[in-house]
């Protein structure tokens, strides 16, 4: 369907062109060679040359033309903006129309000055282009994006704005171009929605960067487990379609699908994350006792990371005002719901004196030396645990705090495919780096070919929060491709607590 829409747009395109062209006392084999029908336009228009050459600017390039195709339409006597939005969404329409109608003619520049635009249509253009400007904006320079959950505290806290810049790793061309402007995936108001249109659909394409990701970068990525989902209230990204699909309906693709909607995203329309890349491709990856190392080394650990501590007292050891003004938790009343207490997502009180709570390395100290703590120890998971990837337990006897070790994939690298090690490559072979996978009596067949290796396509990165007990990372969903990079955050512009009440010291600041 794509195909033939794209053949319908160039051949209706380059017919209406050739008629145009031929009417406007131009040769018509003109119209058909890129660039140099828009310097035959710029000529017989008398636009200013400069506009020609703005052409080969990436991406606002691409507008540049458009506007040279609509000066072109307006010498043809159409000054509408019907005229003008058939110009830009349907030309193999418009064109042919034009080119070929014996009741259109080439009116000239003449005819072009004696026309004037209405207030009404002032106002329009002028919309027109600031919606046109943002969208250029939005999608190769910066983005705003809100954090909606715990998983990068301290760093990041709940209910900051950030500016995420496009241009360090270099901007993805949009898969999907036809969308609705200013939201990422589902309409406004809704929440099942789509906000774009599958009927073009281009490959991924990114635009040259200024840096290369670097270990340790706080990253903006598609989410890459968020391809499929649930296209009901409550799941989406909250509730994954895998997860269902391995827990509940055990691979049963047709069950789950028959119980519930399901959406396919494009991978630049998939949910937005934010976390840590805490291993680039080629790296070696293991988390032993809740560190992490890297290639052997242990990494990077941010000073405002959080970990799960188990703190032990013989008594009353701090109060509300303590833990808020001194830890930096934030209490949430609850009576709204029905509840009359606060909460913490920082604390949990089990009773007996013992408490769970979140901590960076520097709160660890304070409360150490706090009158009647008694005991301050990490609270390690144990046991595999089957939410992990690559979800075998058999094999990978795994959980947040024990994982790996485990090699990123990185671009041009050869792995040797098993029984034990395909879990954790089948999806980069047949979702992201898109083959077709076949394992038939212990063979492999990728593309119908068997075969015992495979040589990745791309780069591969590994993200984890750092509130590594209370982050949905790498760790439930493997590797994210060099396809799902959307940006690097530059710094906080604002941020507020559940209550509504500012974080001055919060704004403007880097992210590190």
């Amino acid at each position: 369907m794509t195909l033939l829409i794209l053949l319908l747009f160039i051949a209706g395109w380059g017919a209406g062109m050739y008629g145009m062209f031929k009417k406007a006392g131009i040769a018509g084999w003109k119209a058909l060679i890129p660039f140099y029908n828009t310097w035959q336009i710029v000529e017989k228009c008398n636009i200013k040359r400069y506009w020609f050459w703005l052409q080969l600017v990436p991406v606002a390039g691409q507008f540049v033309t458009i506007w040279i195709t609509i000066i072109f339409v307006m010498h043809f006597g159409k000054f509408s903006l019907l005229d003008h939005t058939l110009t830009v969404l349907a030309p193999f329409l418009c064109f042919p129309y034009l080119g070929f109608s014996k009741g259109e003619t080439f009116k000239g520049a003449k005819h072009v000055a004696q026309y004037k635009k209405s207030t009404v249509r002032e106002w329009i253009d002028a919309a027109a282009f600031a919606i046109v400007a943002a969208t250029i904006i939005r999608t190769f320079i910066f983005e705003a994006y809100a954090i909606p959950s715990g998983s990068m505290e301290n760093t990041l806290l709940v209910n900051e704005f950030l500016f995420v810049n496009k241009m360090s790793y270099g901007a993805r061309l949009p898969q999907t171009p036809l969308s609705f402007p200013f939201v990422h995936n589902v309409m406004p108001g809704s929440e099942t929605q789509p906000s774009y249109l599958k009927w073009i659909e281009l490959p991924y394409k990114r635009l040259p960067g200024f840096t290369m990701i670097k270990r340790n970068d706080v990253i903006v990525f598609n989410m890459p487990e968020g391809d499929t989902i649930i296209n009901v209230s409550g799941f989406g990204s909250k509730v994954l379609y895998y997860d269902v699909l391995r827990e509940q309906y055990k691979g049963n693709r047709d069950a789950l699908e028959a119980d519930y909607p399901v959406l396919v995203h494009p991978a630049d329309k998939t949910d937005n994350y934010i976390k840590r890349c805490v291993a680039v491709g080629g790296d070696v990856l293991e988390i032993k006792d809740g560190v992490v190392y890297i290639n052997g080394q242990r990494g990077f650990v941010p000073p405002d990371a959080k970990m799960e501590y188990m703190v032990e007292t013989n008594g009353p050891a701090f109060s509300k005002d303590y833990l808020e003004a001194e830890l930096g938790f934030e209490f949430i009343n609850d009576s709204e719901s029905g509840n009359d207490f606060e909460h913490s997502d920082d604390l949990q009180i089990l009773g007996d004196n013992k408490y769970v709570m979140y901590l960076s390395e520097r709160n660890i100290a304070k409360v150490k030396k706090l009158h009647g703590v008694v005991k301050v120890t990490p609270d390690l998971k144990s046991g595999a645990d089957a939410n992990l990837f690559p979800f075998k337990t058999d094999t990978y006897k795994w959980n947040l705090d024990n994982y790996g070790p485990l090699t990123i994939p990185a671009k041009g690298a050869t792995v040797q495919l098993n029984a034990n090690n395909i879990a954790l490559y089948q999806r980069i072979i047949d979702t992201y780096e898109h083959n077709t996978f076949k394992a038939i009596n212990g063979k492999f067949f990728i593309n119908d070919k068997e075969t015992s290796s495979y040589t990745f396509k791309y780069n591969y990165y590994w993200m984890m929060g750092d509130n590594r007990h209370n982050s949905q990372d790498s760790r439930y969903w493997g590797f994210v491709p060099e396809t799902h990079i959307v940006g690097k955050p530059s710094f906080i512009w604002f941020s507020h607590t559940a209550g509504w009440k500012p974080r001055w010291s919060r704004l403007f600041t880097g992210i590190k």
